[in-house]
């Protein structure tokens, strides 16, 4: 690869990922075919959910499209193209290329669910471009943890299996404040809380990031 700044190398394997997802878009149509399958069953299940329920449903959908959508990065990654990445780049640059790919694959997952549920599935957001930013930061947090498990389970032969048994207790807590934060767009009353809960959820991207980077060298040595 050329050139020796890590900057630069870290967004030349952004572009390759993003390359490869638009030579390979079968794996871009079958996320959105199943987002868009899941909210219509929904749909025909439920038909326009109340408030509360329209909430929880949402960031159900999420969690699994995170896990879709995020888990191929590394699955896709055979063991000869890892080991060549490895004579190439420093490992944090290579994690790190992988953390930005799946924020900006999972930002744009995230807005076609969104669109997705509120055809489906009625609109009673109240406070939309309030809920439009907690998705995108619920897209983002989802997409830093789900890299790093995915990271921890190419490991182990790229078993998926692992990667949703480690994220379950992991993603409860994440999944929790994002759907209660998040209720805010759906009420018209201010909530006190808010800015102590988006602290915490900022706190616990920065921790998934700065493990994530510490972790991950070792795991690339294996």
């Amino acid at each position: 690869m050329t050139g020796n700044n890590p900057i630069h190398q870290t967004f030349t394997l952004v572009k390759k990922d993003l390359t490869l997802e638009l030579r390979q878009q079968y794996a871009f149509y079958g996320v959105l075919l199943y987002i868009v399958s899941t909210v219509f069953v929904i749909n025909l299940m439920m038909g326009r959910p109340e408030d509360k329920v329209w909430n929880a449903l949402f960031w159900v959908i999420q969690l699994f499209v995170a896990v879709n959508a995020v888990a191929k990065s590394f699955m896709q990654e055979s063991r000869g193209r890892l080991l060549y990445f490895y004579s190439l780049v420093n490992p944090r640059v290579f994690i790190a290329a992988k953390l930005i790919y799946n924020v900006i694959l999972m930002t744009l997952m995230s807005l076609i669910a969104l669109v997705c549920s509120i055809a489906f599935l009625g609109n009673p957001i109240i406070n939309p471009f309030y809920f439009i930013g907690m998705v995108l930061l619920g897209g983002v947090s989802l997409s830093l943890l789900f890299t790093m498990l995915a990271a921890i389970a190419a490991q182990a032969n790229h078993n998926a299996a692992l990667m949703a048994v480690m994220g379950f207790p992991l993603i409860m807590p994440v999944l929790m404040l994002l759907a209660n934060i998040s209720l805010s767009a759906f009420v018209t009353v201010y909530q006190p809380e808010l800015p102590k809960m988006f602290l915490l959820l900022g706190g616990m991207d920065i921790l998934v990031i700065a493990l994530t980077m510490i972790l991950f060298p070792f795991l690339w040595k294996d």
